[in-house]
């Protein structure tokens, strides 16, 4: 993900009156679920394909009906389900870095927003909500929103998108570091898996599919392999660079780019403006946040420090002002990662770097 979010200050555990409540909740969605019963009258209660039970993140999720009081806590998740037409199975959503992805702005402002940033645990259990959903572990985990366990205690199923999980370490510090490159399939899987929970496959289906020719159409006859890029997420006193797996890689690779810090595994590595001068590269891809949790983080400020600060004024992409403005969201492993990927490939191609 990029850096961490700023989290509301409200108290994390919930009262003792809301947890009741949602361990009745609980008590009557385990006997739905059958509990070692007649797994038919699970599916009878549940409707056609219920239960619904999926691997995510090294945990089993068990969804005994389609959700129709979600919470999606983190904006990746939400315009997931928001492109899959599920905006009147929302209850609320969090954590926004962005304006909501273009097409999605009316059916995004049916549903509530809790905060800009990481809700309380409190606040997402106001909600009463039957599914919670996430991008990115650290926001279902301690130091988040609240632990996963929480959650399932009350019988609240979770899932976490599995691109921030798969070939990915998240035990250490920072925004965790990837054992394999990240691939565009963990987002089409995230896609499909959460069609499934809402029972609209065929919706996933065709959203996948429409992604993918929005790759393809982007990638159709691109080479780019003379040109090397930087990606900047936010902060301008320790910038949040890209390292080369995560959804920064996705886009260099499908363009045959080459990533200035590739000989990094972090997710978002802090690394000094004086190594950036002197990897010096063709093309500053700069995230453009309208959050603010970091210093620099709308691309306009960004700019302002690039061509003022000593350290970065005189590299060729500054001076030329090769720079590709994309979302954060964009940045992060999302279905919006294919529209960075198209506004990198446009700006390659506007820079006569793209054969």
């Amino acid at each position: 993900m990029g850096p961490e979010t700023q989290r509301d200050s409200v108290p994390s555990i919930a009262s003792p009156v809301r947890a009741a409540a949602l361990l009745s909740a609980a008590l009557l969605l385990l006997t739905a679920c059958g509990g070692g019963a007649d797994d038919s009258a699970a599916k009878s209660a549940g409707g056609e394909g219920y239960p619904v039970t999926l691997r995510n993140c090294g945990r089993t999720v068990s969804v005994a009906a389609a959700p129709h009081h979600a919470v999606s806590v983190d904006q990746g998740s939400t315009e997931i389900l928001l492109s899959l037409g599920l905006a009147d199975r929302l209850a609320a959503t969090a954590t926004w870095t962005d304006p909501v992805m273009k097409g999605l702005g009316k059916a995004n402002a049916k549903v509530p927003r809790l905060s800009e940033n990481r809700p309380s645990s409190e606040k997402v259990l106001d909600q009463e909500p039957d599914f919670v959903s996430a991008s990115f572990e650290s926001t279902l985990a301690k130091g988040g929103v609240a632990p996963r366990e929480q959650f399932e205690e009350l019988g609240v199923p979770t899932y976490v998108s599995p691109a921030d999980c798969t070939g990915k370490d998240n035990s250490g510090g920072g925004d965790g570091a990837r054992t394999e490159a990240l691939t565009m399939d963990s987002v089409y899987g995230e896609v499909r898996d959460l069609a499934a929970v809402f029972g609209v496959q065929q919706r996933g289906d065709e959203l996948v599919a429409r992604l993918r020719e929005r790759v393809k159409k982007a990638t159709d006859g691109i080479d780019a392999s003379d040109a090397t890029l930087l990606y900047w997420f936010s902060d301008s006193k320790a910038p949040y660079l890209a390292g080369c797996c995560g959804a920064p890689g996705v886009i260099t690779r499908e363009l045959g780019a080459k990533n200035v810090f590739d000989d990094t595994h972090e997710e978002w590595p802090q690394i000094s403006w004086e190594t950036v001068a002197d990897r010096n590269p063709d093309v500053l891809v700069i995230g453009d946040l309208t959050r603010k949790a970091q210093t620099a983080e709308s691309a306009a400020k960004k700019i302002e420090f690039l061509e003022s600060n000593p350290a970065t004024k005189n590299m060729d992409a500054v001076k030329h002002k090769r720079y590709v403005l994309l979302s954060g969201q964009a940045m992060n492993p999302s279905i919006r990662t294919v529209e960075g990927l198209e506004q990198v490939a446009a700006g390659l191609r506007t820079f006569g770097l793209a054969g």
